[in-house]
């Protein structure tokens, strides 16, 4: 690495990559290691610090994910978080023991002593819990510098060494004033510099894909989204004319979808452009599921069927490449030996069957939305783009609650463009995190003119967030909301009811399938 690097071994927590953004965020470059990775490694990575995740397992397991224990000896700060200070506890001599009462949620720290760690704090703060075991005995060289209800040893220091552990999470937005404590451990302890930014982001991942790829040729599956526009521009700006961008038309797009991304990709990229319109052949694989999980599954296996088309027309391709994303690898991908909880498989993530004999190249498989769209601007694509929302990679195709018709994916495309539209009309669009209709294949009753309708429900989805990884809903003003159920209702024809869906992450998803 040409910065310095602070090493987060990951455990298995959801938040690994929430504590690798919050140090981004502070300007210094983090890297995510498995939990195995050698001490010999980390030192030849030239690591300025470590930090120890949470995670979901028990230190008191028999099967505990354990680190290289001479990692301690590398004389670097080390900070462990949850899970990282039992795992500290326990392998520099001190002990563990299950917690009478587990602490999850929101707890009351006061601090004993600030020291490095906690310095410029207040002696009193709100934090948030994720644990059942707890620290018993401290190690020898330790002291306790902060405490909860629930845990005499919340925090405590090793000043001399540099290690510090907290049992709580200091990288999410409920404990409060947690990104101090994680300036304190960055700048405070290790002596990082804050000299990390998108612009040397750039200037590694082009030479990262330089190095991969050499004089091979590589495939893209180009939706017209955030992530796979900035992918394109970033492999575009590494390999050139080496690239050959594939837009499929699954026919579960939004309205106008393929036509837009015509016009932009080839008015704006001039790379190689092919588009595919394949709706016929996922439609008919989709008919008659109804699960959810199958319904990926399937837009997933018929996306690489169709890509070995596209491979076959284009001759010899070595790579494909995706838009994959931190939170696409976090609720899909178990570390070994110890799996983060399955929330729900994303078709671009998981590796390619064998007979494809192409390798994934992903570049932004390390960076969350909100990094993505300033990488977007470095490489200067256009406002649009890189402010688009989210769009799933199966489409519309769980967005259709049950079986996927025709006759609902034109109801769905034509209510989200209404929604879309009056949101960008009304200014909204770009102060939510994302914003879509979903289809429910249910009838109600209702009056039109005097007569009767029995016709179909649509539900408006519209949230906060940061990095998809919590969410809640978005309060639109009532007469927004007023203006967009009105429009879909009489300009849709098949709708006589929008309902508004008021649930957060978690424990709901952004998605409804």
């Amino acid at each position: 690495m040409s910065q310095q690097t602070l090493a987060v071994l990951d455990f298995g927590s959801q938040y690994t990559q929430v504590i690798a953004r919050r140090i981004r965020e502070c300007q210094v470059y983090s890297r995510i290691y498995p939990y195995s990775v050698t001490a010999a490694q980390l030192k030849k990575d030239g690591v300025c610090g470590i930090i120890l995740s949470g995670g979901p397992s028990s230190v008191l397991a028999k099967n505990a994910p354990l680190p290289d224990k001479k990692l301690f000896k590398l004389g670097v700060p080390v900070l462990g978080i949850c899970y990282g200070v039992q795992l500290m506890g326990k392998l520099l001599g001190g002990e563990v023991a299950r917690s009478e009462r587990r602490e999850y949620g929101r707890g009351a720290m006061t601090v004993k002593k600030k020291g490095a760690l906690l310095k410029g704090l207040p002696k009193k703060l709100q934090v948030w819990n994720s644990h059942g075991d707890k620290l018993t005995k401290i190690p020898a060289g330790f002291e306790v510098i902060a405490y909860t209800e629930n845990s005499e040893n919340s925090v405590i220091a090793d000043e001399k060494r540099g290690f510090y552990g907290i049992q709580f999470h200091p990288e999410v937005h409920h404990s409060e004033r947690g990104v101090e404590i994680l300036q304190n451990f960055l700048f405070g302890v290790c002596k990082c510099k804050a000299d990390w930014k998108m612009a040397n982001y750039i200037e590694e991942a082009t030479q990262l894909i330089r190095d991969q790829v050499g004089n091979k040729r590589v495939i893209l599956g180009l939706s017209g989204g955030v992530d796979s526009s900035v992918a394109a521009a970033l492999i575009h700006r590494a390999i050139g004319d080496q690239l050959t961008c594939v837009f499929v038309d699954n026919g579960l797009l939004r309205l106008k979808e393929r036509e837009r991304v015509e016009q932009v990709f080839r008015d704006h990229f001039h790379v190689d452009l092919r588009v595919i319109k394949a709706g016929n052949r996922f439609l008919s694989a989709l008919k008659g599921v109804t699960d959810p999980e199958r319904k990926r599954k399937i837009i997933g296996k018929v996306f690489i069927d169709v890509f070995e088309d596209a491979v076959k027309s284009i001759g010899e391709v070595d790579f494909l490449a995706q838009g994959t994303l931190y939170p696409d690898v976090i609720e899909s991908v178990a570390i070994d030996g110890n799996p983060a909880a399955l929330i729900k498989s994303h078709h671009n993530v998981g590796g390619l069957p064998k007979r494809m004999r192409m390798k994934l190249l992903e570049p932004l498989r390390e960076l969350f939305k909100d990094e993505v769209r300033r990488l977007g601007e470095e490489l200067g694509l256009p406002k649009e783009m890189i402010w688009r929302h989210p769009f799933p990679g199966p489409g519309l195709g769980v967005r259709v609650m049950g079986e996927i018709k025709r006759k609902y994916l034109t109801i769905l495309k034509q209510a989200d463009a209404v929604l879309l539209d009056e949101m960008k009309r009304t200014g909204h669009y770009e102060k939510v995190w994302q914003a879509f209709c979903v289809f429910l294949p249910v009838k109600t009753v209702g009056v039109m003119g005097d007569e009767r309708t029995y016709d179909y429900v649509v539900a408006l989805r519209i949230v906060e967030s940061q990095d998809a990884m919590t969410a809640d809903w978005a309060h639109i003003p009532h007469n927004v909301l007023g203006v967009i159920s009105n429009r879909i209702i009489n300009e849709v024809e098949g709708v006589n009811r929008v309902v508004l869906d008021i649930s957060s992450k978690p424990p709901s998803t952004i998605e409804w399938e």
